[in-house]
């Protein structure tokens, strides 16, 4: 096998702490790369999202994954899910038909020099990148091989979720894509810096030291990768994050006003995600469907709101009754360490809010869609940088280019000049 691709994502590492004195080993790539600084994620900018945008090329509305949480039709009726479990896409399968509306780069590929998934991030947006088992996933709640054969035993992956975790799946990953050579691609999804940016306080310390670790074990895989005239590399993150400044219980103030029946009914069914929710109406609610748009233009915690016309612009669709999408309101203000960026998130249900001043994302704030995007290979300049935007959904495109397979029939293209 000559030409190959190997895609690492480190989960939330925002673009602006990709610097010399923050991220030294992950700058020293860009020297031998193009790197890409309009790049952006998708919406709702939630790892579940655009692990599936990232692995078919294609904006939420067409893949189906339009949330980290979502509704699916049931009965009649939307009925939330949370993507991240294990069985998501088993359970989607069954009320839909399908795991996922288009085919992955794994599917792709099956046949063709075939793919492996290393992932550290929830189960869902793992299995996301190969939700029919066309290729190996590996993920601590389970990996399975084609046809989703379950890996067992030595070869499972039973790692933790945090930098050691990611330090130990990036060992098994150098093993596999570079001493064995098995797949003609190879993605490494690091679950950190999100993981710990949830729970820190962004640009403290604390944060910094994530960092400095991240970098570090980054700058290890690199340097075993190499360079060789045939191999794709693709370093990249998936979104930024942003400062928790407050939390709104959406469901709540939606009963209040009057205009969902209850917390647990399913005429008004919201989808929390992060810095952004989603509003299903069932089709009892249809009615309601102007007064619900008139109360979220009135609301200080709305940010940017979205209704059935114009979500579009988003990249979603209508589907299962998704009637309005809302950007929670932010800032540029910044933090008592310096860090820009701050945002309200929509409460999950019967969960409290993060902790003030940790990391969140999930909306189309500057911040959290400000992902990173470095590519060293055949058709990237070394040490040149693109002005251009481009987006998550570039990924796919761009890999199957370079392993010489069609790139028809995706939102995203390929950034080979």
């Amino acid at each position: 096998m000559t030409q190959r691709a190997i895609v690492i994502i480190l989960d939330g590492l925002r673009r602006d702490w990709v610097s010399p004195a923050l991220t030294p080993e992950i700058w020293a790539f860009a020297t031998h790369a193009t790197r890409f600084d309009q790049h952006r994620s998708v919406f709702p900018s939630c790892t579940r999202v655009v692990s599936s945008s990232v692995a078919t090329g294609c904006l939420p509305a067409r893949h189906g994954i339009q949330g980290n949480m979502l509704a699916l039709t049931e009965a009649g009726r939307p009925v939330l899910h949370d993507v991240g479990p294990p069985g998501f896409f088993e359970h989607r399968r069954a009320v839909t038909g399908q795991a996922m509306e288009r085919p992955t780069w794994a599917e792709r590929l099956a046949g063709r020099g075939g793919s492996v998934v290393y992932s550290n991030v929830s189960p869902g947006a793992a299995y996301a990148q190969d939700p029919d088992g066309c290729g190996r996933v590996y993920h601590r709640a389970g990996s399975y091989g084609p046809g989703r054969s379950p890996i067992v035993g030595e070869q499972a992956l039973d790692i933790t979720p945090d930098t050691d975790g990611d330090a130990a799946m990036m060992d098994r990953f150098r093993r596999d894509m570079l001493d064995e050579r098995q797949s003609a691609l190879g993605v490494l999804w690091c679950g950190n810096p999100d993981t710990a940016q949830h729970k820190l306080l962004l640009g403290s310390p604390e944060h910094h030291a994530v960092l400095a670790t991240v970098d570090r074990n980054i700058g290890r895989l690199l340097s075993a990768i190499g360079r060789d005239d045939e191999t794709l590399v693709v370093l990249a993150s998936d979104h930024g994050h942003e400062a928790v400044s407050g939390a709104v219980d959406v469901v709540a103030a939606l009963v209040d006003a009057g205009l969902k029946d209850s917390t647990e009914s399913h005429d008004v069914v919201v989808a929390p995600n992060g810095s952004a929710c989603l509003i299903y109406l069932g089709p009892q609610a249809q009615a309601k469907r102007s007064a619900i748009s008139g109360w979220l233009s009135a609301q200080p915690w709305a940010g940017q709101v979205f209704d059935a016309d114009n979500l579009g612009e988003l990249g979603l669709s209508d589907r299962d009754g998704l009637a309005f999408a809302v950007s929670m309101a932010g800032s540029d203000a910044p933090n008592a360490y310096g860090t820009p960026g701050a945002t309200l998130v929509a409460l999950k249900p019967g969960q409290a809010g993060p902790d003030l001043g940790t990391g969140t994302h999930g909306g189309i704030g500057p911040w959290a869609q400000s992902p990173f995007l470095m590519i060293r290979g055949p058709g990237f300049a070394p040490g040149s940088v693109v002005h251009d935007g481009t987006s998550a959904i570039d990924l796919a495109p761009t890999v199957l280019r370079h392993l010489g397979l069609e790139t028809t029939d995706m939102d995203g293209r390929p950034l080979q000049t």
